[in-house]
């Protein structure tokens, strides 16, 4: 039943100074004029995480124009825009918080440097819907109805005039916001028919401001990306027009150079380059085959019936590699694992930097060879499937290299970093590796074959009657009693996108995991439930206020599964 802003306010009034627990009777709808508030879930102590609440504009009263969400990439971008709109009309009205524990708070989702589809935000063409928390004020646990009364009356009000109305809205920025996004789906299109891997557009500002903070650089020393001539494309894009840059064709590519001189920058820039970014980020205009996938060595991490024979074999003690487990993977098999199961769930593009790499994974020179001979060594280096990879299974490779000079030899192209500005110098490394043969043999005993698929059992995801499934941060979810350690997930960009993982594996558990379904069959089939029924379709909340969710790629969704300690897998 729909109830009015003035039945709030008596409420509030009549549980003034009352135990936090009358609260609860705040629960339920109201109109509030250009507005209706929805309260769908009261806190149930003031240290408990804040309340959850829905504001929900009608389209008419919003004024969006329909041409502003007409797409799916358009309809994202806006509601990443209204999203930030919201978070800064809370920095600017709701003050600092008073009271006790959670009190005062007042929020929504904080995006970052990408552009994510998200539920914190709804744009249709009905309604404008923000969902939100708010932290309802106590003393002790005492209720504050006049603080509460203030936040309800007269911050919220403001949030959303400042926030939701387009009228009120910078219109110039909201458009530049959609175009930018609208762009940057339409180059990653367009790198298939072109045979590009990636693309850097010419003026791009790739350094971040440190390894903690994600925004871009802004230093008199930092040095625009400037293309070099002979690996210079060009795309008319369907707002900004005409933009030139780099592009990485597909094959083997290296990126080389001394230390410090901007190797690992640009490609960190190059696997961000599978999301879009915001205007202002610098990386607008760096694109990135959505398939890509960061693969380095994980020491310690687990890994469950992955066929990495391809890469290592004859372990001692007759361990069969073609079904191998460990609880505590080495930097090598875990690499190869990490190769596998990238491949198992459809990447085509591979990103290696030589420093998170196992070097015994990566090469074994000559000298190596004759001291340790081929049959007392399992692993075949990457070196030697690399061009496999390419020529067999179309997966290319972008790899950071600063100590191996043996990997020319396979490469198709070399784009050396010099004071962070790449110049081709593949004539040059080919020539090098013709005058300067290798001493190193290739040591392949057998083909690639393709990629074994793995079907999770349905008892892995049993959870007691009272096991609870959640996200914590950006780098763990607790599933049960089991901790899934995604800090090496560098892909993994915001927290939201945890919180959606964590509960996709609930979801899945319940859905699809049969025994007999593919971990990539199983994601692909959430994945199409998401793009049919919208992202709240695997909240518990859906219907209400799932509000702190945000898309995740498959790859990373893969990811949490198999490093699920927990996980048992029929091998198909």
């Amino acid at each position: 039943m729909l109830k009015q802003s003035s039945d709030l306010r008596e409420k509030l009034h009549s549980i003034d100074r009352k135990g936090y627990s009358a609260y609860k009777s705040l629960h339920g709808s109201y109109a509030w004029g250009q507005y209706t508030l929805h309260v769908d879930h009261v806190q149930s102590d003031p240290f408990a995480p804040p309340s959850r609440m829905r504001v929900r504009v009608d389209q008419k009263l919003a004024g969006l124009p329909v041409e502003l969400y007409a797409n799916k990439t358009r309809k994202v971008a806006v509601e990443d825009f209204l999203t930030r709109q919201f978070a800064s009309a809370i920095g600017q009205k709701a003050g600092n918080k008073k009271g006790s524990g959670k009190s005062g708070v007042f929020d929504i989702d904080r995006c970052g440097q990408e552009i994510l589809e998200r539920t914190a935000m709804v744009v249709n063409e009905d309604y404008v819907e923000a969902r939100f928390v708010i932290g309802l004020p106590a003393k002790g646990r005492t209720v504050m109805a006049k603080e509460a009364a203030s936040m309800f009356f007269d911050v919220l009000p403001q949030v959303v005039n400042m926030s939701l109305m387009y009228q009120n809205l910078d219109v110039q920025r909201l458009k530049k916001h959609v175009e930018i996004a609208e762009d940057q789906d339409f180059m990653r299109l367009e790198l298939a028919k072109r045979g590009l891997e990636t693309f850097i557009g010419n003026g791009a500002i790739l350094p971040r401001e440190s390894g903690i903070c994600d925004r871009p650089l802004k230093d008199e020393k930092v040095v625009p990306f400037r293309s070099p001539q002979e690996l210079e494309v060009s795309f008319k894009l369907p707002n900004s027009g005409t933009v030139t840059g780099m592009g990485i064709t597909s094959g083997v590519t290296l990126i080389v150079g001394g230390g410090y001189h901007g190797k690992s920058t640009l490609l960190r820039a190059i696997e961000r380059g599978v999301y879009n970014h915001i205007p202002g980020d610098g990386r607008e205009m760096v694109v990135t085959n959505e398939g890509a996938v960061k693969i380095r060595a994980e020491d310690g991490r687990s890994v469950t019936k992955v066929d990495i024979s391809a890469f290592i074999s004859e372990l001692p003690y007759e361990q069969d590699t073609s079904v191998f487990s460990s609880d505590n993977a080495s930097g090598s098999t875990s690499q190869a694992a990490n190769i596998v199961e990238a491949l198992e769930v459809g990447s085509d593009l591979l990103l290696l930097d030589e420093d998170t790499s196992a070097t015994n994974f990566m090469i074994r020179d000559g000298r190596m060879q004759l001291l340790v001979a081929k049959e007392n060594e399992p692993i075949t280096p990457f070196i030697d499937r690399v061009c496999e990879l390419s020529d067999r299974f179309g997966v290319s490779t972008i790899l950071v290299v600063g100590g191996s000079g043996d990997y020319f030899e396979v490469a198709d192209r070399v784009i050396m970093m010099h004071k962070y500005s790449p110049r081709d110098v593949t004539t040059e490394a080919k020539g090098i590796a013709e005058s300067h043969q290798s001493e190193r043999t290739a040591e392949v005993k057998c083909q690639l074959t393709a990629v074994r698929k793995r079907a999770p059992k349905p008892q892995s995801f049993k959870l007691d009657p009272k096991g609870k499934v959640k996200a914590k941060g950006l780098n763990n979810i607790i599933f049960g009693r089991v901790d899934i350690d995604l800090t090496q997930v560098e892909q993994l960009v915001d927290s939201s996108q945890t919180n959606a993982i964590a509960e996709i594996l609930r979801y899945c558990a319940i859905q699809y995991v049969d025994g007999e379904r593919q971990i990539s069959e199983i994601i692909d089939k959430v994945l199409d439930d998401i793009n049919t029924k919208e992202l709240d379709v695997i909240s518990p909340f859906r219907g209400q206020h799932p509000g702190d969710i945000a898309l995740p790629r498959k790859h990373e969704i893969a990811a949490a599964f198999n490093r699920f300690r927990k996980l048992r897998i029929v091998q198909v």
